[in-house]
């Protein structure tokens, strides 16, 4: 890998301690799966101020969106469903304006789980806010089965970014979700689905490294670290890989602008100890 990336990565907060107080909650899986290939993670909170999120971003290499509570409905013009989960609106917000700020650059994007969902409903599409009632099928989308083990299989697309980094026409895959992409944004496009026809992957036809998978990697990804031929290993590699990659292109054109600024030194003077001053 050419350098060393920084990657943001999101978190949310929940009422913790003896008063219920927020603290910053985050899987460690997340963080290990990209430190384990050589990156570097940076957290950003609901807490975070927005212009604290933006310089953080600034600084960073590529984002990696999370998975976990509900994106609010109402951000996709729906009123919610009885069996969607409680709304997080300053972790909407936070992420929201995370994701804007990186595809502004652009710097490469993972977002797993809640973050594809986020990612659909950013880019303009919609959820399913509950798949059982909504959208039921022979495909249980919450598995019973451990963390570490796949649930159901999943067929990748020929020709997709997805099929490049992966190898495989099918995966087996994890499954923790009750919400899935309903209605998908037109810059996306669908590159997995499930046994039921449920989108399982997506990645933005508009940026050069923008992917969103429904399943979790990271959880396969810290089980079996040595495993470079785990699709799911694969796909965190390929996530930093691009990370490095986008850092090596801010180090060039940082470097290039500054020789193309920077004035030849000229000596204008010398102390008594022979130590020349440059202007």
């Amino acid at each position: 890998m050419p350098s060393h990336p920084l990657i943001a990565i999101t978190t949310t907060l929940v009422p913790s301690g003896a008063h219920g107080l927020p603290h910053v909650l985050l899987g460690a899986q997340y963080v290990a799966a990209v430190e384990q290939l050589g990156a570097s993670a940076v957290l950003l909170s609901p807490a975070h101020e927005p212009r604290s999120i933006a310089r953080l971003l600034d600084l960073c290499d590529g984002l990696l969106l999370t998975g976990g509570e509900d994106v609010d409905p109402t951000r996709y013009g729906e009123e919610p469903h009885p069996l969607c989960g409680p709304p997080n609106p300053e972790r909407d917000a936070m992420e929201l304006a995370a994701l804007t700020h990186a595809l502004e650059r652009p710097m490469p994007v993972l977002a797993i789980c809640r973050g594809m969902q986020l990612l659909n409903v950013a880019r303009g599409g919609t959820l399913y806010q509950d798949l059982e009632s909504e959208r039921p099928s022979s495909v249980l989308h919450e598995q019973t089965q451990p963390v570490y083990e796949r649930a159901h299989s999943a067929r990748v697309q020929p020709g997709t970014r997805m099929h490049a980094i992966t190898g495989r026409d099918e995966l087996r895959i994890n499954s923790f979700h009750h919400q899935g992409v309903q209605r998908l944004a037109e810059s996306l496009q669908a590159s997995v689905w499930a046994e039921d026809g449920l989108i399982e992957a997506v990645e933005d036809r508009e940026r050069p490294w923008v992917v969103g998978v429904q399943w979790h990697p990271e959880r396969g990804e810290s089980a079996a670290p040595g495993d470079r031929r785990d699709p799911d290993r694969r796909l965190i590699w390929a996530f930093v890989q691009a990370c490095a990659e986008h850092a090596e292109r801010r180090s060039a054109n940082h470097a290039e602008a500054l020789d193309l600024v920077q004035p030849e030194a000229e000596v204008v003077a010398t102390d008594r100890r022979g130590e020349e001053y440059l202007r």
